[in-house]
């Protein structure tokens, strides 16, 4: 009998792909910086790594902005705040199942950047 190959390709870090996939959107932007440097090769995982960026790193802008803004501003943090955590909790359980997720407007971009 034939021994199977059931050696699986390890990718950043030597973690499975999906697993680096999700890891992008861990630690928000810090995170998908982290795994777009590291990971030159595989797309899907640049490509979370990118909409983690751009999503996580706009989330902080506009917080930076709000939060200098008295009442308006502030009463418009929690929705921010449940925003940044309702999205990260889906992109981070879609990567991690191996689905090509995209997030309105970002994921677009995204693609577009990785795709280059």
């Amino acid at each position: 009998m034939a021994e199977e190959n059931t050696v699986t390709k390890k990718y950043t870090f030597g973690l499975d792909k999906n697993f680096a996939c999700a890891l992008s959107y861990v630690a928000g932007w810090i995170s998908g910086l982290v795994f777009f440097l590291s990971e030159k090769e595989d797309k899907e995982i640049r490509f979370h790594a990118v909409q983690s960026i751009i999503f996580f790193g706009s989330l902080s802008i506009i917080s930076l902005f709000l939060g200098r803004i008295p009442l308006v501003g502030w009463s418009l943090m929690p929705v921010l705040g449940l925003l940044g955590f309702v999205g990260w909790l889906v992109c981070l359980v879609k990567a991690y199942q191996g689905e090509h997720f995209k997030l309105p407007v970002v994921g677009d971009i995204a693609e577009k950047q990785v795709n280059k």
